[in-house]
């Protein structure tokens, strides 16, 4: 009898030093991805970027189709430009290949959460398991993990914040918002993009297929603002904008 209780004993300490070690894991790589790569806003997000230089970002958020993709990344290849996509987890896993062409051509991959839900709908626990199935899936993909995550149809409240910034992603959302999935016609979207883009702002289009006219009116944004003395950067270049800035400032 006494060997039982021992046996019960020597298991239950086991157990407590596995469940220890793994804790510790966990601790370690979320600290190794904090060194790699801090937030601007970690309870906060992302629309703009304070800078005194004509940077701008192009972001394009992703979540169905693979027919528009091919034709927005020729043009950005053509016209030299690195931009930032938002693809979402199921897209990833559908998708390698297109995934992999992204990162191939020096663009930035970050997350869309992983099944397209509204975060606000959603309770804590789910918006924290839908952020992380999103990133393995493209880390399953790529073999990095992204740091940035825009919610689904841009939707976000102090709890998803939160629950974001506890997982060290930056929410990144945007300043200016041609309404392309709407499909307005490219002209109309262009006209959008010019009117309001100045320094530091983040563009949003969508490279999914339920958008029509923003591989025409690509090129046309991006020569224009360009003629204009912009440059396009990718959403990291435009936050160590300002975090250089800070340091100057220091």
């Amino acid at each position: 009898m006494l060997w039982i209780i021992n046996g019960k004993r020597i298991k239950n300490i086991m157990l407590i030093i596995i469940a220890a070690f793994f804790a510790a894991l966990i601790l370690f790589v979320q600290k190794q991805e904090t060194d790699v790569f801090t937030p601007i806003q970690s309870t906060g997000a992302l629309s703009k970027v304070e800078t005194d230089q004509k940077h701008l970002a192009l972001t394009f958020d992703i979540n169905w189709g693979d027919q528009q993709l091919p034709l927005i990344l020729k043009t950005l290849n053509k016209e030299h430009v690195k931009a930032t996509f938002f693809i979402s987890g199921e897209w990833a896993e559908r998708h390698p290949s297109l995934v992999r062409s992204m990162a191939r051509n020096g663009h930035e991959v970050e997350s869309h959460g992983m099944r397209h839900e509204d975060y606000t709908q959603l309770d804590t626990s789910r918006v924290r398991s839908d952020i992380l199935f999103g990133r393995e899936a493209i880390y399953k993909t790529l073999g990095e993990r992204p740091n940035m995550i825009r919610p689904p149809f841009g939707k976000t409240n102090k709890e998803t914040l939160s629950t974001a910034g506890s997982l060290n992603q930056q929410v990144v959302l945007w300043s200016v918002n041609p309404r392309d999935e709407k499909n307005p016609g490219y002209k109309v979207i262009v006209s959008r993009v010019l009117r309001k883009t100045g320094k530091g702002d983040i563009i949003k289009l969508h490279a999914s297929d339920s958008a029509k006219g923003t591989d025409r009116a690509l090129p046309l944004i991006i020569r224009e603002l360009e003629n204009r003395g912009y440059q396009f950067v990718t959403v990291k270049s435009l936050i160590s904008d300002t975090q250089s800035k800070s340091k100057l400032m220091d």
